[in-house]
């Protein structure tokens, strides 16, 4: 039954068509085959943090990925059972301090139109030492935001059937006006800049529906526990259309902040995990797109436990029949993503 269907019905009706689903099984991860999914300094990339695919069907696959300390992304071939890496692109960003050039913090990466769209994070920089002071290194934290906060568009050539490589890569675009749009909301203006161990606003997700941009945050944690989500047209953000967001607040809740958003079956796949620091559990939920209610989906946490740095990051559903949904999982903490694929029984 299509979850779009599901969703729609009333909840007495619906509460008696779902069941509470058995946990999420996985095996012991993919292949890694052929060139390696890098980081900036050429290494097996230990970040990765979003993928995005030009098909949702069948394989192989050909794909985006970003490691959030680089300033570029890399292409990829999403095989059944296998994950290779490709080209990387030419800097997707020119932001510099002091004459070293400033990552974007890529969070996050989506497909539509023959456009992959690589979302920076949008919030402090990360600093878990407490290195940054917030007077004395005021000029380098407003430069390393501002080139996090970004957007950026990467148009490519429509498939031929090969993989893809830096030679199609047709234009790169930027735009800095989500961070003014975020800025101008009433619920999120004031955890703009925070750092996230206060609550701060950080981006980690993105998806593309009907033309339209929807956002992600990992932070901040609203009332009740609640996640945004930010939705507005690409043509908004890129095109000089007027500003149309729409602020959706999701019930997530147990310590939990949006770490990835997938287009699925008419509507979204979210993927929650912690806000902060501390242990949260991990789970997968189905969103329509326009209301504020979810279907809780699976707890995903078991299938990451085996590594405590494990800590998923980028969710692609891969294929779905009477067995569940099959859906790839990669990690921030794990060497190229530790790719491993989990199946989710659907209702």
């Amino acid at each position: 039954m299509p979850l779009r269907f599901l969703l729609a019905l009333p909840l007495s009706v619906a509460a008696v068509l779902y069941w509470t689903l058995p946990a999420a099984s996985k095996d012991d991860g993919w292949d890694l085959g052929g060139k390696r999914l890098v980081d900036k300094d050429g290494k097996k990339s230990k970040d990765i943090s979003g993928i995005a695919c030009t098909t949702d069907k069948g394989f192989p696959r050909f794909c985006l990925t970003i490691d959030d300390n680089m300033q570029a992304a890399q292409f990829v071939i999403v095989r059944d059972g296998e994950l290779e890496g490709g080209d990387t692109t030419r800097p997707l960003i020119p932001n510099r301090y002091k004459d070293r050039p400033l990552e974007l913090d890529g969070e996050g990466v989506a497909y539509g139109d023959d456009w992959f769209y690589v979302i920076g994070s949008h919030g402090h920089p990360r600093d878990k030492k407490k290195k940054l002071h917030p007077v004395e290194d005021r000029d380098e934290i407003d430069a390393r935001i501002a080139a996090s906060s970004q957007v950026v568009r990467i148009r490519v050539r429509p498939g031929n059937g090969q993989p893809l490589t830096r030679a199609d890569v047709v234009d790169i675009q930027r735009s800095p006006k989500l961070k003014e749009i975020i800025a101008a909301d009433h619920t999120l203006r004031r955890f703009v800049d925070r750092r996230l161990e206060n609550n701060g606003l950080t981006v980690e997700g993105i998806a593309i529906l009907e033309k339209r941009m929807f956002i992600g945050f990992r932070g901040p944690t609203l009332d009740n526990g609640t996640a945004p989500v930010l939705s507005v047209s690409i043509a908004a953000v890129f095109e000089g259309a007027p500003p149309d967001p729409a602020l959706h607040v999701l019930p997530i809740g147990r310590g939990q902040g949006v770490r990835d958003l997938a287009p699925f079956d008419g509507g979204i796949l979210v993927l929650a995990g912690p806000t902060g620091e501390a242990a949260a559990p991990y789970d997968v939920h189905w969103w329509d797109g326009s209301s504020d209610r979810l279907r809780h989906l699976a707890d995903i946490t078991r299938a990451t436990e085996a590594d405590e740095d494990y800590k998923p990051e980028a969710i692609l559903p891969l294929d779905h029949d009477e067995s569940g949904l099959r859906i790839l999982v990669l990690s921030d903490g794990a060497k190229e993503g530790g790719p491993r694929d989990i199946v989710i029984p659907l209702p």
